[in-house]
Formats: structure tokens, sequence, C-alpha cells
């Protein structure tokens, strides 16, 4: 799914709304997302899971094409775990 079937939804499913505001409205959810998101805060939506930016430490690598031992620096790693409604829902067993 894109970000153009996300702002298609949005006008399907709320009346009123332009593709345009639609457009804006979504690009704004975005944009506050990744602006928290690169601030250090976590996201919490309920029914849906949790964002969190994880520091990663340095640690040794293993280049594969040549298979030279590498040293990959520290960074920060997105992650997201779903909540248990989301996860009810991907497995209905």
């Amino acid at each position: 799914m894109t970000k153009a079937d996300i702002v298609d939804r949005v006008c399907e499913k709320v009346g009123g709304f332009s593709k345009k505001d639609a457009a804006d409205l979504v690009e704004l959810v975005f944009s506050t997302m990744k602006d928290a998101l690169s601030s250090g805060d976590k996201i919490k939506i309920s029914g849906f899971g949790n964002f969190v930016v994880r520091e990663k430490d340095p640690r040794p690598g293993r280049n594969p094409q040549t298979g030279d031992e590498i040293m990959i620096e520290a960074h920060k790693a997105l992650t997201f775990k779903p909540s248990n409604i989301l996860r009810g829902i991907l497995n209905p067993d």
C-alpha cells in the first residue's frame, strides 16, 4: 500500500474531504510521526502498535560478497511491535 492508496481510502471512508485535503491530512500525520521519532519519542497507537527508535551499538559484521570482517557502526533503528489486537487480526487462529 502506498501513500496515494492511503489518501484514496481516506477519501472513500471519510466524506467531505477533497483528495488534496486528504493528502494534506495524511502528510501531516506522517510528518508528525517523523518529527516525534526523530526527537526520540515513542509512538503508541492503541489497537495498532508501538514505534520505537532503538540505539544499536557497534558490532562486528561480515561483507557477504568478500567474507571480510567489518565493523558495523553504531546507529539508530526503528522497530515496530504490533498490539495484541492487530496480532489477533493477522493470526485469527
